[in-house]
């Protein structure tokens, strides 16, 4: 909805069918996130090379695509997401196989370029917040994915997107930043020990951040929404008086 438009009122959420969200959350977490790290782990502990691993669990998000490509006629952002860094994790592994170094701080190079993605998004039509979003509150149904893509008409939804994806950008800059530094000032074993637990420290904070800020922004529009519905009443008795 553009600005010089009267902010209509947010339209409600479809019923979900809450079999088939329960079977795209499972489908999602599972196919991206616990079978990669399986069979990433099982194969780095059986002898592979941490590239050959990091390709071959690669291909459970191309699994995912699939999966929802036969289920739902379209492709999905999160899993293409997913693959696209997983690629270029590999690339960068490859790249500095004989660096140790560069093998810590690969993962930062990682979520530093995800940090660049989310600013470069904000110049597209829409946010990349917004393509997640849809991902986790819909359950990808038609018409469930039409409601999330209607609130784009509202003003604040738009700025609520742009906003959250503005500080996933910078958070992850600011932590690829942090990250590289200490990997060329602190010894090979205490930077294996903290990084994991900075990049789920800030995946965390993150995720916590983004609830409270939707709670926040949601309640507020529902106030300026009663707000102009209250103040039109008005104007409509002092009109008729």
């Amino acid at each position: 909805m553009s600005t010089d438009t009267p902010q209509a009122a947010q339209p409600a959420p479809p019923a979900r069918s809450g079999g088939a969200a329960a079977i795209g959350w499972i489908l999602t977490i599972g196919l991206n996130v616990v079978a990669p790290i399986i069979t990433y782990n099982y194969l780095h502990d059986h002898g592979w090379s941490e590239v050959s691993a990091l390709l071959i669990s690669g291909a459970w998000p191309v699994v995912d695509n699939i999966v929802v490509l036969a289920w739902r006629r379209k492709l999905d952002e999160f899993a293409m997401v997913t693959l696209a860094f997983l690629v270029i994790t590999a690339v960068v592994s490859l790249a500095g196989a004989n660096s140790t170094r560069t093998l810590l701080i690969k993962d930062s190079c990682v979520t530093g370029l995800f940090g660049l993605l989310c600013l470069a998004t904000l110049l597209a039509p829409r946010p990349l917040m917004f393509y997640f979003g849809r991902k986790f509150a819909t359950d990808g149904t038609p018409e469930s994915t039409a409601w999330w893509n209607g609130l784009w008409q509202l003003e604040g939804f738009r700025r609520t997107q742009a906003v959250m994806t503005a500080v996933w950008g910078v958070a992850y800059l600011l932590e690829a930043g942090v990250r590289i530094a200490l990997a060329y000032v602190l010894d090979t074993d205490t930077m294996v020990a903290i990084s994991p637990v900075m990049a789920y420290g800030v995946l965390g904070a993150l995720a916590l951040w983004t609830v409270y800020y939707g709670k926040k922004a949601k309640a507020e529009g529902a106030r300026r929404a009663a707000a102009k519905a209250a103040a039109e009443a008005e104007a409509a008795r002092t009109a008729t008086a």
